[in-house]
């Protein structure tokens, strides 16, 4: 019998920070339909001749900052947590891994494994569910398996923000912290433009949705609604009282995105005498650019100049052991259905 194939998919990120290199990068990125949701003709013009000649240079300088002697965290971290998942799954398994945009493509691996392995499952590496992260991972492995004479067996973990094995494995990376050493805990999540909301649930009112304050019954396929449900899992296995837990979103491009904004909340802190601050971001399994830079330098630079006192950021799951074996569950849970 053919072993079983698990592809780990993330987002992705350039070979190297040169100028060139990210500029392919952020082409391939900004003009996927589900990243900037324009018309495609609008679209091309919008990213190839407007947002990438004008932001590959600062952005060159940015991923500059985030590289370190072993390359992009993103990349060398997915390598190493590939490693530990075959070492420790049964040898009937086989662990790959894919970038949805970059090296190793998902067409690649999948042309790579589609025809010697019995079934193959996709793992993308969200915890929440968005069109523009799961969904585009899952729609380039079904367009990718369109054009071959045998579609292999594809099974794909969908989201896993309240999987238990993902909700304990968190709390427990959260509680190695002295939380009570904080004046507010702040979860903040990647951001997204409205319209991505309103085109998943045209009938919902975003401004009236009350998902901050429990989980609606759209909810389960709503990004926004699911970091909250996030949060409230965390908090309630952790028991944390509500009045010093914040959630937020971050990476904005303009104001039309989802709030409040990480940034605005960390000053408002502030202002109210909250000059302590744990950052946590449960929209991300693995550390790569947004938490490095974006949290880790631009937002604690911010919040010091405001005149907070101390941020700190909880690292990634990463390659830790206890993911590792999480995700092992995870897993078998599919895989034995």
């Amino acid at each position: 019998m053919k072993k079983k194939a698990v592809i780990i998919a993330n987002v992705g990120t350039p070979e190297n920070y040169s100028t060139k290199a990210v500029a392919s990068y952020l082409r391939e990125f900004l003009g996927d339909k589900r990243v900037i949701t324009l018309p495609w003709i609008l679209r091309k013009l919008l990213v190839n001749f407007i947002i990438v000649p004008f932001r590959k240079y600062k952005s060159s300088e940015i991923y500059k900052e985030l590289w370190d002697d072993n390359g992009s965290p993103l990349r060398y971290i997915t390598e190493s947590l590939t490693l530990k998942l075959n070492e420790k799954l049964n040898p009937e398994i086989d662990v790959f891994y894919a970038m949805r945009y970059g090296n190793p493509s998902i067409s690649e691996v999948i042309s790579k494994v589609h025809d010697k392995y019995s079934e193959i499952l996709v793992f993308p590496m969200f915890p929440q569910y968005a069109s523009s992260t799961t969904g585009t991972v899952l729609e380039e492995v079904f367009d990718t398996i369109s054009n071959m004479n045998i579609i292999p067996k594809i099974r794909y973990i969908d989201q896993f923000y309240d999987n238990p094995n993902f909700v304990n494995t968190f709390a427990q990376k959260i509680s190695s912290y002295d939380l009570s050493s904080y004046d507010a805990l702040v979860f903040t999540y990647h951001g997204l433009p409205i319209s991505h909301i309103n085109d998943c649930h045209p009938l919902i009112n975003i401004q009236a949705c009350t998902c901050d304050k429990d989980m609606p019954k759209h909810g389960t396929k709503c990004y926004r609604a699911t970091c909250y449900e996030t949060t409230r899992l965390l908090c309630s296995k952790l028991n944390l009282e509500n009045n010093i837990i914040f959630t937020s979103f971050q990476s904005r491009l303009d104001n039309n995105w989802l709030k409040p904004f990480t940034d605005e909340l960390l000053s408002d802190l502030v202002g109210k005498n909250q000059r302590k601050v744990l950052l946590i971001a449960p929209s991300f399994t693995v550390d790569c650019l947004e938490t490095i830079v974006e949290l880790g330098y631009e937002y604690r630079n911010h919040f010091i100049s405001q005149g907070g006192e101390v941020l700190d950021l909880v690292p990634c799951l990463n390659d830790d052991d206890i993911w590792i074996n999480s995700m092992i569950s995870l897993i078998h849970e599919e895989l034995d259905r």
